[in-house]
Formats: C-alpha cells, sequence, structure tokens
C-alpha cells in the first residue's frame, strides 16, 4: 500500500499559459495598492495612472484598475454584488482584524461566522476574507 499526499501547489505549466495576476477595479488604484502593500507586504511592481501591480519577481501579483463609474459592491445588500473577493490565511482573527481596520478596512455589521473567519471591505468596499481555517 502506498502513501499518497495530496499537494496544493501545482507543477509548472506545460501549456505555455501562466498564473500571473488577479486586478480588482476600483476608483483609485493608487489607493488600493496602498492598502494591499501593506497588508500583504508586497511592493509596486508596475504603476500608471490607470493600473498599479503589487507583487513579488516571479509570483503572481495583485493588480488595481481604475474604472470610470466604479460603483462600490454593497455586500450583503445585493444591489451591488460582489464581483469576487480575496481569502487570507491568519494566526488571530482579533488581532489581524484590528490591524486591518487600522490600515482602511471597514467591518461590515454582517458576519456569517465571526468565530471561524471575518468579512472585511477594502477602501474600494470590495469583501474580503481573514481566516484562521486557511
Amino acid at each position: 500500500m502506498s502513501n499518497t499526499t495530496t499537494s496544493i501547489h501545482s507543477p509548472a505549466p506545460t501549456s505555455g499559459i501562466r498564473y500571473v495576476a488577479v486586478t480588482f477595479d476600483c476608483e483609485d488604484p493608487a489607493e488600493l495598492a496602498r492598502f494591499y502593500g501593506r497588508v500583504l507586504d508586497l511592493p509596486v511592481v508596475f504603476s500608471s495612472d490607470h493600473f498599479v501591480l503589487l507583487g513579488q519577481e516571479g509570483a503572481p501579483g495583485l493588480g488595481f484598475n481604475r474604472l470610470d463609474g466604479y460603483r462600490r459592491p454593497t455586500w450583503p445588500d445585493p444591489a451591488q454584488e460582489k464581483q469576487a473577493h480575496i481569502e487570507l490565511g491568519v494566526e488571530d482573527l482579533d488581532e489581524t482584524q484590528t490591524r486591518l481596520l487600522s490600515l482602511g478596512a471597514t467591518a461590515p455589521p454582517s458576519q456569517p461566522r465571526p468565530d471561524r473567519w471575518r468579512v472585511l471591505l477594502d477602501p474600494a468596499g470590495h469583501p474580503f476574507c481573514i481566516s484562521t481555517q486557511v
């Protein structure tokens, strides 16, 4: 009987396609990049008036794109649904939430499972989660 382990890491792509970044639309890409740069300790690798990319050499990044007429998500109100969100693994929910709030995040009143994860909103209104479960 063989002992097999499952890895969440994928082998190098053979198709010539590689994951580069996820980009969030927003009103002010520089502001949102400052927030996530501080949260994730990522430097700016590219910046223009309309787009900012955070990342590390050789690793996928996080981009922020200026969108004229951007409308903030209204989660949990479905009037303007979230389009995507990031899950961040943390050691301590309370400590991390306090730090993220000091950096400009806000906490919506609705928290589906505050004992397991917390939903926060970035400065552009995108929901993101912190969890000790990931």
